[in-house]
């Protein structure tokens, strides 16, 4: 059996406040499977993005285990690219240059490596382009390319289509599924989008609040190319809809002290 890319172990997180201690996640173990897409989903304050962070090794104080192949995440490194719900592009550069970042063009390895991520997001014909001359959808796409182009070990990204319109929104899930596919990157995807979340994941991680727990993990067994209208897709939509009403009970549960 082919051993997970990433482990989590009864990871747990504390925020010191001035109100006190808020206890942010509380045990959770998590295994993700190389080339897998998973997406994480659950009420606000939750703990989503708190769990990206120690996962791109943003955040180092924690308690439990977090190991990416068999190496503890002690730090950010280029084994984890990070998307950010901006895109965080300099305002200066082009497209090209901002996929480069602080490598240099004139290398022959890194222009083709930039050339071959501009078609892959699909931006050919926008190389020269700066971010001011680019819609929303394309600036994230920037953004994107700029995180695979030193071929991390997994993507993390935290809600980065929640600024876009439905329409673009839409698209921006399609490109990156083609991106997925094609370029077989493990990807770990924070959302509060229940119909993006089926879109886009092998496996549903379904997260509790109070704090932040897995609730339930939700296969994903559709084949690709998924569409929202079928039946099959709203099957599994409302089966993702049910956990969150479980949610709701038990938070009105424990808010009225039964």
């Amino acid at each position: 059996m082919t051993e997970p890319l990433l482990k989590i172990r009864g990871l747990n997180k504390t925020f010191q406040t001035g109100k006190g201690v808020v206890h942010a996640l509380a045990n959770v173990s998590l295994n993700v499977k190389e080339g897998e897409f998973i997406t994480v989903i659950g009420p606000s304050g939750c703990g989503k993005s708190t769990l990206l962070k120690i996962i791109a090794g943003l955040d180092t104080k924690y308690y439990g285990e977090a190991l990416l192949g068999d190496e503890w995440i002690k730090g950010p490194g280029i084994d984890k690219g990070f998307i950010f719900q901006e895109p965080r592009l300099f305002p200066w550069l082009t497209v090209e240059k901002n996929i480069a970042a602080d490598l240099s063009l004139r290398d022959p390895a890194v222009r083709a490596k930039v050339s071959e991520l501009i078609e892959l997001v699909r931006l050919t014909g926008f190389e020269k382009s700066y971010p001011r001359e680019l819609s929303g959808g394309m600036a994230q796409r920037v953004a994107i390319a700029r995180a695979l182009l030193r071929n991390p070990k997994v993507l993390l990204l935290d809600e980065p289509f929640g600024a876009l319109d439905a329409f673009t929104r839409s698209h921006m899930q399609e490109v990156l599924i083609d991106i997925w596919q094609k370029n077989k990157t493990t990807m770990i995807f924070v959302t509060h989008d229940i119909d993006e979340a089926v879109f886009l994941a092998n496996r549903i991680v379904i997260l509790k609040p109070r704090p932040g727990s897995i609730r339930t993990i939700v296969p994903v067994d559709l084949p690709f190319p998924r569409k929202k209208s079928t039946s099959s897709f709203q099957e599994l939509r409302y089966k993702v809809l049910s956990e969150f009403e479980k949610i709701e009970e038990l938070e009105l549960i424990d808010s009225s002290g039964i």
